[in-house]
């Protein structure tokens, strides 16, 4: 796995109802550098932005009332296997990109915090990735 120590400045929220996902990733996440935080539901990212929070990226499974809030965080889907009609509908409510859960292989989200690392570059569009 490749080392990226440039991201001890990067913060991730991780939403997830179960404790199990919640912790994977979150695991995943701080061995790439990542400072976490996790919300058990929609509601309480929704909550935590509300109260002023910020982060760098998110990894959740709903978007659509962060995205009306405003929120132009970059956020990553990460739900259970998925139909294509399912994941098209999530890219339509201004999910950034698409992984299937749980975030076990931290080599696959390498190129997403080397984008972080490259905010300059311009956001190519919503992709999936398995």
């Amino acid at each position: 796995m490749k080392t990226l120590s440039l991201l001890r400045f990067n913060s991730a929220l991780i939403v997830d109802d179960d404790p199990l996902i919640r912790k994977i990733h979150s695991e995943v996440l701080k061995s790439l550098g990542f400072q976490t935080q996790v919300a058990k539901s929609g509601k309480e990212a929704v909550d935590l932005y509300r109260a002023g929070a910020n982060f760098d990226i998110v990894f959740m499974d709903a978007t659509k009332e962060l995205r009306g809030m405003g929120v132009s965080t970059k956020i990553v889907g990460v739900s259970s296997e998925c139909s294509e009609s399912e994941i098209e509908a999530f890219i339509l409510a201004g999910l950034d990109l698409y992984y299937a859960k749980p975030l076990t292989d931290a080599n696959k989200i390498i190129p997403l915090i080397e984008d972080l690392k490259n905010k300059s570059v311009p956001n190519e569009g919503p992709k999936k990735t398995m």
